[in-house]
């Protein structure tokens, strides 16, 4: 009976699960693509639509988290130098990760097939506007997404100075809450972007580019793997701690990320742990929380190499100003990506519809394998936290003596 029983949960569990439906979505797409290309040809519309959705939520999406995001600054200046010094840190590590992707990308090049990409001659067929000679006037008036980071930026610093700043933000978060649950919902169309996506690409230029996908994967864990065991190993080893140790420390917060895909599910429990080894109480409710929103190592490698493999894939060449332009964008953008089912496609669409050279198709085809990299951004964002809040423990001699476990090397 209870055998029974466990063969139903868990037939349930799998049918009501969106990675299932995306994964059967893709199997289909490319059954159809390569059996029927004509029909999966056809089928461009499915995932050129889901993209039109997902393109309406770019511009409230960043403008709330930005303005959220720097309208919070008003409690780090409560704690001033520790703050500051977070912020500061995030940033350069997310940055360097941001350039480790797209370094990565270039060297390994997940997304040529044949040296030629997807054989398209001039991908400005794909955009939104005819390429031209690069300036930055144009380049702003032209840019939806840029005006509404300025105006985000603006409005967040004003708000730290508003009397009523907290009657402000609260309504603000209501709204975010709001456009989030419209974006969940939204998300459950997914496996038919997916299936459009895949029936598109795999009819019109063959089986061959389901190569660059599997590459993009293997690439993207290698680099998420360097990235935790040599950077931020070689960050811990400078306050003499060993990775190796902390990792082990945290393993079962570990696998709640892993299980999850969401490195939000451990949150409560890493930031104990962190108490537990010797972290101060407001090092650590300071740093973790923010760390959530704006030190996303996994996410940012992730984001920057995406955005160079569709370039690739598309065989459209980037200057180094458009790369520079990338990272920028992506430093600010990627913030307030993490935890939210959709929020890392906004953050693609909005770079993909700023620098107006990539097709912004290319993500329906992305679609087909970003839920299997889902797992090494929570894993790479939920330890990138934690080496962030021993960083500022020790370096503001925040660090008690250890109450359990020693994580010296």
């Amino acid at each position: 009976m209870n055998t029974t029983l466990n063969e139903k949960s868990l037939f349930l569990k799998i049918i009501t699960n969106l990675t299932f439906w995306v994964l059967i979505a893709i199997v289909v797409g490319v059954l159809v693509g390569h059996y029927a290309p004509d029909t999966g040809v056809k089928m461009k519309i499915v995932g050129d639509t889901f993209i039109s959705i997902i393109k309406v939520f770019i511009a409230p999406i960043i403008f709330l988290t930005i303005v959220l995001g720097i309208s919070g600054m008003g409690d780090l200046k409560k704690v001033g130098r520790i703050g500051i010094k977070s912020l500061v840190y995030f940033e350069i590590v997310t940055t360097f990760a941001l350039a480790i992707g797209v370094i990565v990308a270039y060297l390994i090049q997940p997304g040529k097939i044949d040296k030629t990409g997807l054989n398209i001659q001039d991908a400005s067929q794909y955009t939104n506007a005819p390429q031209k000679e690069f300036n930055w006037l144009h380049f702003f008036m032209e840019n939806l997404t840029l005006q509404v980071l300025l105006v985000a930026i603006i409005v967040g610093i004003l708000l730290n100075y508003y009397s009523k700043r907290e009657e402000v933000v609260a309504v603000l978060y209501k709204c975010s809450n709001i456009v989030f649950k419209a974006l969940k919902f939204v998300m459950y169309l997914a496996p038919l972007g997916a299936f459009g996506g895949m029936a598109y690409t795999v009819g019109k230029f063959g089986l061959n580019t389901l190569m660059p996908l599997g590459k993009l994967m293997l690439t993207v864990y290698v680099t998420m793997f360097i990235f935790i065991f040599l950077i931020l190993g070689s960050i811990l080893r400078y306050f003499k701690v060993s990775i190796w140790s902390f990792i082990k420390y945290i393993k079962a917060e570990l696998l709640i990320v892993l299980g999850t895909s969401s490195s939000e599910a451990a949150l409560p429990n890493l930031m104990k742990k962190l108490e537990n080894m010797g972290c101060s109480k407001s090092v650590v409710g300071l740093v973790v929380p923010t760390g959530y929103s704006f030190n996303l190592d996994g996410t940012s490698i992730y984001l920057s190499m995406a955005i160079i493999f569709l370039a690739q894939l598309y065989n459209v060449h980037l200057t180094f100003g458009e790369i520079l332009t990338v990272i920028g964008l992506l430093m600010i953008t990627s913030k307030g990506a993490a935890g939210v089912t959709g929020s890392g496609f906004i953050v693609l669409a909005s770079t993909l519809t700023a620098i107006h050279k990539i097709p912004l198709e290319g993500l329906a085809f992305l679609l087909g394998v970003d839920k299997f990299m889902s797992e090494a951004r929570a894993i790479t964002n939920f330890i990138g936290n934690g080496v962030a809040t021993i960083v500022i423990s020790k370096s503001e001699k925040e660090f008690v003596a250890i109450k359990e476990d020693t994580l010296e090397p």
